[in-house]
């Protein structure tokens, strides 16, 4: 739904050590290893690529709420809560 212009979130919920990191990101060597994360934009990168007469515009945000404090993963400094 996202390349027909509908926002997509993808949420990664549970415990401390059960996986959501590795889900979301995976490893890349093996590629059947990687994560949500690269897969995702693996297909909509190429689903942009493959349209004609259209426009995209593909925005992103990476955060981490943990103990209540939301960190953005993808600014210039990750240690850095937000308000």
């Amino acid at each position: 739904g996202v390349t027909e212009g509908y926002n997509g979130t993808i949420f990664a919920y549970g415990q401390t050590g059960s996986g959501k990191s590795f889900t979301m990101q995976g490893i890349v060597d093996p590629s059947t290893q990687k994560g949500i994360i690269p897969r995702a934009f693996e297909h909509i990168f190429e689903s942009v690529q493959c349209a004609e007469n259209a426009k995209f515009l593909v925005r992103a945000s990476y955060l981490e709420i943990y103990n209540e404090d939301i960190r953005d993963l993808l600014g210039a400094d990750t240690k850095q809560k937000l308000e």
